[in-house]
């Protein structure tokens, strides 16, 4: 049977069955901002290597011709891994809103809060696997010499 009248109880249900929810994204958020540090100082070499005023043989030499290529491929990666972990975010969000919806509404979305909940976590392990393998490159381009 469908209540018509809207009770404090189930809005106070809704806002608990939300909290979890507002926590995960709290923590994609933290890596999000993580990854957009990654990405613009990818960014930030890049425009180094290609706007400073660097002699002519040097800007054309295999070096650095190697590390703009490596710089391309680990800002894709980045980038993918934004872009995943945003999406994660989004699913994030339309849960809390199908559990406000479920709660306030009286309708059965358990199905959809799962589905949107499994699509969020896939979209998280996805983040997470470019952001390591960028992270991974990132640290077998650089070589620093140990002192003697």
């Amino acid at each position: 049977m469908l209540r018509t009248a809207l009770h404090l109880g189930d809005v106070s249900h809704a806002i608990q069955l939300a909290l979890a929810p507002v926590f995960l994204l709290t923590g994609i958020a933290g890596i999000l901002n993580v990854m957009a540090g990654r990405l613009a100082r990818i960014i930030d070499r890049g425009r180094h290597l290609t706007e400073t005023d660097w002699p002519a043989r040097l800007a054309d030499s295999a070096v650095v011709k190697f590390e703009l290529s490596n710089l391309e491929h680990r800002r894709h990666l980045a980038s993918s891994a934004i872009t995943a972990c945003t999406f994660s975010a989004l699913l994030v969000c339309t849960i809390i809103a199908a559990l406000f919806v479920e709660a306030l509404m009286q309708v059965d979305l358990n199905w959809l809060v799962g589905l949107l909940f499994t699509g969020s976590t896939l979209a998280l392990v996805v983040g997470l696997a470019f952001f390591l393998r960028e992270v991974h490159i990132a640290t077998q381009t650089i070589h620093i010499p140990r002192p003697s």
